[in-house]
């Protein structure tokens, strides 16, 4: 245990203030419009997770995407409760305007981001991030067309899906199966590059 600085005891004016808590290795970007059903459940959730899984600080930021619903006061009331919960308010809906305002933002070396519906597995987020706090990877795709892969989803969701990553891969020649997963996580120093570039 190290020893307190006993100047700093003399003088309680010049003791450091303690963060309310450390800045975060990770920051889980949730992009939201008109989910006031959906969003406290999903955020409790993903929040008791990461609180009892993950192994370094991290952050929730609710991007609220020009909702017109309860989704604003929720996220508010979310992030005055769970200290590691934040909500951004966006006047223009899209996720990529939410994901530019959380990561521009962000102090965290690593950015993610998940659909508010959780729909991919919570376990697989320190899997997904894991390479990146690392510095083993800069870029982490979820896809749920990995072979094993379970997806509960209609049939007509499922054929557009399919097509999609059928034609980026055809047409782009891009090395990942799932562009539409919303699961996926980056360095900060890479995000930095690449979001100005983003349309």
């Amino acid at each position: 245990m190290r020893k307190p600085n006993p100047a700093l005891l003399q003088d309680p004016r010049r003791a450091p203030v303690p963060a309310h808590h450390p800045e975060p290795v990770l920051d889980v970007a949730v992009p939201v419009f008109d989910e006031e059903a959906d969003l406290e459940p999903s955020v409790r959730r993903l929040h008791a997770h990461l609180r009892a899984t993950f192994p370094y600080p991290f952050r929730i930021t609710v991007v609220d995407n020009a909702s017109t619903d309860r989704t604003p006061r929720i996220a508010a009331r979310l992030a005055a409760e769970l200290p590691e919960v934040e909500w951004l308010r966006l006047a223009e809906k899209g996720r990529g305007r939410a994901l530019r305002a959380a990561w521009s933002r962000s102090p965290a070396p690593v950015l993610a981001y998940m659909d508010v519906d959780l729909s991919t597995g919570l376990a697989a987020l320190l899997p997904l991030v894991a390479p990146l706090i690392s510095g083993h990877s800069d870029i982490a795709i979820g896809t749920r067309l990995a072979p094993g892969a379970r997806v509960v989803r209609g049939p007509r969701r499922e054929f557009v899906s399919r097509c999609y990553n059928a034609l980026l891969r055809s047409t782009l020649a891009v090395g990942f199966s799932d562009a539409q997963c919303g699961f996926k996580a980056v360095r900060r120093e890479v995000a930095e590059r690449l979001l100005p570039l983003v349309e």
